[in-house]
């Protein structure tokens, strides 16, 4: 029986990535782009959960197509990373991938839900007061 696909999704930040991933060769992509035509630091990061999981169960059959919307690059590429790893493990079923992904990073597997605090009235930032000066 051949899996037609299943989708994960990640987030970060203002950042939206869902991943679908098939039965295939290993190929992986970003916004239609393959993954290793990343700046080095960015492929580094998305390589994790996919080297993991190449440690763990030992094969790469699967093909990861990943879109990301919104945010910035850096944000793009945490939330991309953290719908492959979910996408991996629902693919393989595996309870020790899973370990194996909370063991090097809870990130891997658990959104970042830390958001832009919000603007107070009367202030110029979220935190900064206005200065006084009784002169």
């Amino acid at each position: 029986m051949k899996i037609k696909g299943i989708i994960a999704s990640g987030k970060r930040k203002s950042s939206k990535a869902t991943a679908t991933i098939t039965e295939g060769k290993g190929k992986v992509t970003i916004n239609k782009v393959p993954y290793t035509a990343l700046p080095k630091l960015r492929r580094l990061y998305i390589e994790e959960p996919i080297n993991i999981a190449m440690e763990t169960l030992g094969n790469n059959n699967y093909d990861v197509s990943v879109i990301a919307r919104g945010g910035g690059k850096e944000s793009q590429t945490e939330a991309a990373r953290l719908a492959i790893a979910r996408a991996i493990v629902k693919f393989s079923k595996s309870e020790a991938l899973k370990r194996a992904y909370l063991t090097y990073d809870k990130a891997l597997l658990v959104a970042d839900v830390r958001r832009k605090e919000a603007y107070k009235p009367g202030d110029s930032k979220a935190r900064t007061k206005r200065q006084k000066s009784y002169r």
